[in-house]
């Protein structure tokens, strides 16, 4: 079965990202399957794939709500019968930061009817960390050192993407080379810094990134207070993007994912450990995340997040004692074994 081969646009701005598609399918000679094609349907990418019958090639533009992981996973698929080869991401200049900010969610179907409440901003953030080249457009009113801040922050985000700045339909940016999305992908910024391969091309005095590294799990208490009373109202600097993996005290067999947009966290957990005893092995706690922003006091943000850390005297009281600390954050529901 030959395969198709689609270029996908995503972006959180739909007029502007409805009309690089269309440009971007003029010029590559593809058709365009639009996203009020698949918008509000449960499962856009594959009905978005099965618009493609009888087609060779094709430029999909999705709607704000798709989870980019989601339709790399499906169009990536090696036995899908589409090939995925680029991912382009279009960002308005003027409201990108906005877009990274806001604190609204979007609402989407699942596949059994359910709405589903999903974080504006996560989403506006995996299609940058996702994108093989992000389209920056409405860049003209920025002044040089705006337009330089931004590109920095975007090379940051997205380090193994290709950034474009749009000056006009003819000098519009296609996708360059020969490239298949595998399924499972390392792109986004953060993924490097944790992995030691953090390495963008793009500098600005304003941009910056660290990784932090803690072997003790964190005081759920004061961790919130150092997000809600230090880190969002900007004391260490703009963290625009932080995300990883971390421990909670309270919840010291579960392994979880910190992701943090803006002004948006969540903690998701992703793995469980044995239950602990006082005897157990306490070193293999803590956190690794990665943060990305602008005018970063870097030391003084690890100072603080070593103070949301467990004391030695906390630490050493051990995980039953540390279920008694005060823990302000959601309750997770997790399985132990993938028959529960």
């Amino acid at each position: 079965m030959n395969e198709v081969d689609v270029i996908a646009v995503v972006g959180a701005c739909a007029p502007e990202r409805r009309e690089q598609a269309e440009r971007l399918a003029a010029q590559t000679a593809r058709p365009l399957v639009p996203a009020d094609r698949v918008s509000g349907l449960s499962a856009p990418v594959d009905d978005a794939v099965a618009l493609l019958a009888c087609r060779e090639a094709a430029v999909i533009e999705f709607p704000t709500e798709t989870a980019v992981t989601t339709l790399i996973g499906s169009l990536a698929d090696p036995f899908g019968g589409v090939r995925l080869s680029e991912l382009v991401c279009v960002v308005d200049a003027a409201h990108i930061l906005a877009d990274l900010f806001r604190e609204d969610d979007i609402v989407r179907s699942a596949p059994d009817g359910r709405a589903l409440h999903v974080a504006r901003a996560h989403l506006a953030v995996s299609q940058l960390e996702f994108a093989s080249t992000i389209l920056v457009v409405g860049w003209s009113g920025l002044t040089t050192p705006e337009l330089s801040s931004l590109m920095a922050l975007l090379n940051h985000i997205s380090p193994r993407a290709r950034l474009r700045l749009q000056r006009d339909a003819l000098r519009h940016a296609a996708p360059l080379g020969e490239y298949r999305y595998a399924p499972q992908q390392d792109r986004p910024g953060w993924v490097a810094l944790l992995n030691g391969e953090f390495r963008p091309h793009m500098t600005d005095p304003r941009v910056s990134a660290f990784r932090y590294e803690q072997h003790r799990p964190l005081h759920p208490g004061r961790l919130q207070r150092l997000l809600d009373e230090r880190i969002e109202p900007g004391e260490f600097g703009t963290v625009v993007r932080s995300a990883g993996f971390c421990r909670l005290a309270t919840r010291p067999h579960i392994t979880a994912r910190w992701d943090h947009t803006g002004r948006t966290i969540a903690f998701d957990p992703l793995a469980v450990d044995d239950d602990f005893t006082e005897g157990d092995e306490l070193l293999t706690f803590g956190q690794d995340l990665g943060f990305i922003g602008l005018g970063l006091d870097a030391a003084s943000l690890t100072a603080a997040l070593d103070e949301a850390s467990l004391t030695d005297e906390e630490f050493s009281a051990g995980p039953i004692a540390w279920a008694c600390l005060p823990d302000p954050f959601p309750a997770w529901v997790v399985a132990r074994n993938p028959a529960e």
